[in-house]
């Protein structure tokens, strides 16, 4: 009977995500990550090892996810595989350095970054949805690389793919639309799968950790939403072509904003 409530509350989860992804085109951590923090503490785990696991076990997820997501980019050659190949060490390097802060730091940390980065994304949502690019080309070289180097390290802090914080990027710099997801999708697998690596090994599991819990990642949580998730996806597909899209993003960001101003109070608070 322990697990029921535990099981209802990762279904839910992969739930919740699935159809977001669906109806507004967001998905991953950014998704799963502040649902997993307030569910575990609702299961009474406390806010720093919520987070911190809310942000291993939504990378691990990422990495089963981004494959088939990964694969349909290709195929339409919105990849671009210069960028790729250019950024990738850059935001290889950037994960491990975001794993250490989210490790060594402690999930108040990780907890304090993802709020702020919640509203960034949120406001760029609300007042920036039509903004015209900022600069006709990317910019040179050295300026790329601490670029992909800060997107990985905020991601795996963060427990999302590159997609949140990429794509914004990229369009900025005149990337079209479709190459900037689809090469944002290539480096959240970049992303997700030497970070889950990393939150697997690193560390003692923590005490208050949910059951199940290997480093900091949940295997339940892994099992549970990852199906759901990708099963729902196509129902919030199906919503999304008939409600409005525009006031379906506005309705997102506010549960960003919201999500991120308790987050860094949390934060502030721990």
């Amino acid at each position: 009977m322990q697990w029921l409530p535990v099981i209802a509350a990762l279904v839910f989860t992969g739930m919740i995500a699935g159809l977001l992804a669906g109806l507004i085109g967001v998905g991953g951590g950014i998704v799963i990550v502040p649902v997993l923090f307030f569910v575990f503490q609702w299961l009474g785990v406390g806010a720093a090892t919520a987070m911190s696991v809310a942000t291993g076990t939504s990378l691990l997820i990422i990495v089963a996810t981004s494959l088939s997501s990964v694969r349909a980019h290709h195929q339409r050659g919105n990849v671009d595989a210069e960028i790729l190949k250019r950024w990738t060490p850059f935001v290889a390097v950037g994960v491990i350095g975001g794993v250490l802060l989210a490790t060594h730091g402690g999930g108040v940390l990780a907890s304090g970054i993802f709020g702020a980065v919640a509203l960034l994304v949120a406001l760029n949502m609300l007042l920036r949805a039509n903004a015209a690019a900022l600069a006709e080309r990317l910019p040179g070289r050295p300026v790329q690389g601490g670029m992909a180097a800060v997107i990985g390290l905020l991601s795996s802090v963060m427990g999302i793919g590159a997609g949140t914080l990429g794509v914004p990027l990229l369009t900025a710099f005149n990337t079209p639309a479709h190459r900037a997801v689809g090469t944002a999708a290539a480096l959240g697998f970049v992303i997700a799968l030497p970070g889950a690596l990393l939150m697997l090994l690193l560390g003692e599991t923590p005490v208050d950790a949910p059951e199940a819990t290997y480093g900091f990642i949940n295997l339940p949580g892994f099992a549970l939403i990852v199906p759901l998730s990708v099963a729902l996806a196509p129902v919030g597909v199906w919503l999304g072509s008939r409600l409005n899209g525009a006031a379906l993003k506005r309705i997102f960001a506010i549960f960003l904003f919201f999500s991120g101003t308790r987050m860094i109070y949390q934060a502030a608070m721990g």
